[in-house]
């Protein structure tokens, strides 16, 4: 026989269980073009929140090479994980993802060295490429411009963004983000370079900035 002790005892890590079920939060971590989601970065941000948010679950998909599967992808993604979705975090083209999904959803979303406007820089991707991480091989196609082009959020000021970017990035032009983000949250850091140099110094800035939710 359970003795009201017992029975209580129970109850509560019943209850507790329910609340830490209730309480998990989601991040969908988004990787950039020819990477994946065992880039350094993706691999940092999965360690570190395991260490030190035991309440955070970090979704780092394998994003197609193709634009039109990626939104197919991150549309059921979306759906899977709306109720305990808190946010994005996106690197590169990774970032200009997150914008569309942060602009679907109204979750917030940490841009790293974001593509502004990736598909004006197809030109010089233009014909076959293999991912390096995935052998994956595509064609970078006028067709395959337009459909990045359709991701594109015109107007971000409403969103709840952050945007770090590196001056030295090697790869795109910081003053386009700079531009394009100056009504969110910004820090422009001297130095760097496309990779972001010392990301992992970041971590505990980006993932407070989106853990801005309470069960």
């Amino acid at each position: 026989m359970l003795d009201i002790n017992q029975e209580q005892h129970s109850n509560m890590s019943t209850d507790k269980v329910a609340d830490t079920e209730q309480c998990k939060k989601t991040i969908l971590y988004l990787h950039g073009f020819l990477s994946s989601n065992q880039s350094a970065k993706a691999v940092e941000t999965i360690n570190y929140v395991k260490e030190h948010h035991s309440d955070i679950d970090i979704i780092a998909p394998l994003l197609p090479s193709r634009p039109d599967e990626v939104v197919k992808l991150l549309n059921v993604l979306l759906k899977q994980y709306r109720t305990s979705l808190i946010g994005f975090i996106g690197s590169s083209l990774g970032g200009y993802f997150a914008t569309w999904c942060a602009a679907q959803t109204s979750k917030p979303a940490v841009l790293i060295n974001p593509a502004v406007k990736p598909y004006a820089l197809l030109d010089d991707y233009m014909g076959w490429h293999q991912n390096p991480y995935t052998k994956d091989e595509f064609e970078v196609t006028a067709d395959f411009k337009q459909k990045i082009k359709s991701l594109e959020v015109e107007s971000v000021a409403e969103l709840k963004i952050l945007a770090l970017l590196q001056t030295k990035d090697e790869t795109l032009d910081y003053k386009e983000a700079e531009a394009k983000f100056a009504a969110n949250e910004l820090e422009v850091i001297e130095g760097g370079n496309h990779a972001f140099e010392h990301y992992s110094d970041y971590l505990p800035q980006i993932i407070k900035f989106l853990n801005s939710s309470t069960c």
